[in-house]
């Protein structure tokens, strides 16, 4: 699992979200078999790769939707890791743009290899 990576990127509907930008932070749950797995890198997920896709996903793109943006980096990490068979992707805008007082506001996306 990562958990917290953090990342600036323009995400959102409004106009000052897109112009200035704000903080995004992607928990992403990975699943697939490892049990009994080699102390061997290439016969497991490569972490480094994943953040890095993320990152990309976050800083380099930009959609109105944090939903999209979570459909978007977990399809990404299922094509470029072909050993994940499921990922549990959350996307946290913890300074939305709402009125009033809040801790967080996020989506959760849950997809599985077909």
């Amino acid at each position: 699992m990562l958990e917290g990576l953090e990342f600036y990127g323009r995400h959102g509907l409004y106009a000052a979200e897109t112009q200035l930008g704000a903080r995004f932070r992607i928990d992403a749950e990975l699943f697939y078999p490892y049990s009994g797995i080699e102390d061997d890198l290439s016969l497991a997920v490569n972490y480094a790769e994943v953040y890095a896709s993320v990152q990309a996903e976050v800083t380099q793109q930009r959609y109105d939707l944090i939903e999209t943006l979570a459909d978007r980096l977990a399809h990404r990490i299922l094509a470029e890791q072909p050993l994940v068979t499921r990922i549990v992707l959350r996307v946290h805008k913890p300074h939305a743009p709402l009125p009033g007082i809040f801790g967080n506001v996020y989506t959760e996306l849950t997809l599985e290899r077909a």
